[in-house]
C-alpha cells in the first residue's frame, strides 16, 4: 500500500479521531507483538483504514486497553484491536514481502534483496494461513511488474493488477457480501495505484523511469489539462468504490470511513495540486 488512504482530520469529530487512532495504535502494537520491529515498520493508513472497514463491516468485539510505547513514552494512548485488527497485520507482512520481492525482480534493488531476507521467515508463516491471498498477491505483482516493462502499458492495465490484488485481501471472508466487497476494493485499489502514479509522474518522468501516465501527460497541452485528466478518471474510480461501499452493512465508524473515503482519499491529490500552484507562483 502506499499511504493515500487517510483521514480528513479537521473535518473529523474528536470522539471519531480518537477511536480512529486507536484502531491505528492498536495496529501497531498487533504488529509488534506477532512480528516484532519488521512488523511495526510496515505500520500504514491503508490498513488502519481495512481495520475499521472490517471490524464496521462483521461488527467486531473490540478490545480496549491503554499503553505507552516508544513513540509515546509520557502517556498512555488507547489501543483497539481484534481479530480483524490481527488480519490486517498479517497481510502487512505478505505485501511487504512481496513489494520486495518485486523491487528486488524489477530493478535488482539492493533494498529489495534485503527485504525478501528480512520478511522471508515471517512472511512463509503468513503465507500458509492465508494461501488464497499470498497466491493472489504474487499472481498480481507478478502480472504488474510483466506491464511495467512495457512502455506502452495502459494505466488502467496496470492499475487492475493492483485492484484485484486488494479485492482479494479486503474480503476476509467468502461468500458474506463477497461481490460488494470484492469491488469496493477493486476500484480502491485501482484509485490507489493512479494516484500513486500521479504522485510519482514528475519524478519518473525525469529519472526516465516507467509510469504509465507518461503517454497522457506528454500528450497533454500543458500541467492543468493533464492534472483535470487524472483527477477525473480518480472521480470515476471513488465514484465506483463508493456506490459499492454504500451497499454494505457498515453501521459502527460509519462517519469514520465515509471521512476518510469522501474527503481523506484527496489529500495527496490536494497536496501535489497545492505544490504546483505555489511553484506556479
Amino acid at each position: 500500500m502506499f499511504g493515500y488512504v487517510q483521514i480528513r482530520k479537521p473535518e473529523l469529530k474528536i470522539k471519531d479521531y480518537s477511536i480512529y487512532h486507536g484502531f491505528y495504535c492498536g495496529l501497531c502494537e498487533r504488529l509488534r507483538d506477532k512480528y516484532g520491529l519488521k512488523g511495526r515498520i510496515t505500520l500504514t493508513y491503508d490498513m488502519t483504514f481495512m481495520a475499521v472497514f472490517l471490524s464496521s463491516l462483521y461488527d467486531a468485539e473490540n478490545i480496549v486497553a491503554e499503553k505507552r510505547c516508544i513513540m509515546h513514552p509520557a502517556k498512555k494512548q488507547k489501543i483497539i484491536y481484534n481479530q480483524y485488527t490481527d488480519y490486517c497485520a498479517d497481510m502487512n507482512i505478505l505485501l511487504s514481502y512481496y513489494h520486495c520481492l518485486d523491487d528486488k525482480l524489477d530493478d535488482g534493488s539492493i533494498r529489495g534483496y534485503a527485504g525478501t531476507l528480512f520478511y522471508d521467515k515471517v512472511h512463509k508463516q503468513t503465507k500458509r494461513l492465508y494461501k488464497r491471498q499470498a497466491r493472489k498477491i504474487s499472481e498480481c505483482l507478478k502480472k504488474l511488474n510483466e506491464l511495467e516493462k512495457d512502455k506502452d502499458t495502459k494505466i488502467f492495465d496496470a492499475a487492475d493488477c493492483f485492484g484485484w490484488l486488494l479485492a482479494e485481501i479486503m474480503c476476509f471472508k467468502k461468500g458474506y457480501f463477497e461481490k460488494e466487497v470484492k469491488k469496493f476494493g477493486f476500484h480502491l485499489g485501482r484509485f490507489v495505484y493512479i494516484m500513486d502514479a500521479f504522485d510519482d509522474i514528475r519524478d519518473d518522468i525525469a529519472k526516465n523511469r516507467f509510469n504509465p501516465l507518461k503517454k497522457m501527460y506528454f500528450l497533454c497541452d500543458d500541467t492543468d489539462v493533464f492534472n483535470k485528466k487524472v483527477y477525473e478518471i480518480l472521480i470515476s474510480e471513488m465514484s465506483e468504490a463508493c456506490a459499492e461501499f454504500e451497499k454494505l452493512p457498515c453501521v459502527g465508524y460509519i462517519d469514520i470511513l465515509r471521512n476518510i473515503l469522501y474527503a481523506g482519499v484527496w489529500n495527496k491529490y490536494d497536496k501535489i495540486i497545492n505544490k504546483e500552484e505555489v511553484k506556479s507562483i
